[in-house]
């Protein structure tokens, strides 16, 4: 889940912790876009300045709900030049767990940036494609993230190559699965022009017939959405094949039946 300072999101994390509550969720995590070494890189992350304040947020929100148990975490942006400035952020704080995703492709392409649909006309997809699950696997082998983040953004826009993708999510999961790591089931996709979770049903099913580890978020932008359609996400792990999840914390994972 995001707070305020990622510039797009609404309500400040006290009221999503207080959203929670009122679901019957007892632990929860903060995952806001970690800042970029520069401050104008892009427009929806937080600053290195705000890391601070960041923890001052969660401090606030643990304070006023006692009953949730908080957990601190960045969603780090993986791009092959910056791969010191991403080892340098988990040592800014004893993070429970950290989420690695792919926003951008070659020359800071910004993918599914909602602003930036036009950029997809002309190109090659499958190309498109084979760059975005080649970074996905180079964000894996840093050893550094414990969760990689909605696994299957690429498709946002609906934009696919033909024919079988089993090739292209097979070396990514087997990558996951040797690291032992996990993927998320992230309900926010929901909400995106592609109308269905990630990752789809195909290849989370690939990843439970595997043995992948598997953990759950809602990507919430705004209290209304913590904890969103969970329950269709646990049936849809279900029947893929998984039998439990993740829960983290201080860097550590447990295995929890379903």
């Amino acid at each position: 889940m995001h707070t305020p300072l990622c510039r797009h999101a609404e309500g400040e994390p006290t009221e999503y912790a207080a959203q929670a509550a009122s679901l019957g969720l007892t632990e929860i995590g903060f995952t806001e876009h970690a800042p970029m070494p520069d401050d104008d890189f892009d427009d929806w992350r937080m600053l290195e300045s705000e890391l601070d304040l960041y923890h001052e947020k969660l401090d606030q929100a643990e304070r006023d709900n006692p009953n949730v148990t908080i957990r601190r975490s960045l969603e780090i942006d993986y791009l092959p030049g910056y791969k010191e400035w991403i080892k340098s952020l988990t040592k800014r704080y004893n993070w429970d767990y950290l989420i690695g995703s792919v926003h951008y492709i070659g020359e800071k392409w910004s993918f599914d940036h909602p602003d930036k649909r036009d950029t997809w006309e002309g190109k090659d997809l499958n190309q498109v494609w084979m760059e975005y699950y080649g970074l996905l696997v180079e964000s894996v082998s840093l050893g550094i993230f414990d969760i990689i983040g909605h696994c299957d953004l690429i498709k946002v826009f609906g934009d696919r190559p033909e024919g079988e993708l089993s090739q292209l999510w097979r070396p990514f999961l087997e990558a996951v699965k040797q690291s032992d790591i996990a993927i998320e089931i992230n309900t926010g996709g929901i909400h995106k022009p592609c109308g269905e979770m990630y990752p789809e049903p195909a290849l989370l099913e690939m990843a439970g017939g595997m043995g992948v580890g598997l953990t759950f978020g809602s990507d919430a932008h705004k209290s209304a959405r913590v904890g969103e359609n969970f329950d269709a996400a646990v049936e849809l792990a279900k029947r893929s094949g998984f039998t439990e999840y993740r829960r983290f914390a201080g860097g550590q994972y447990e295995s929890v039946p379903f």
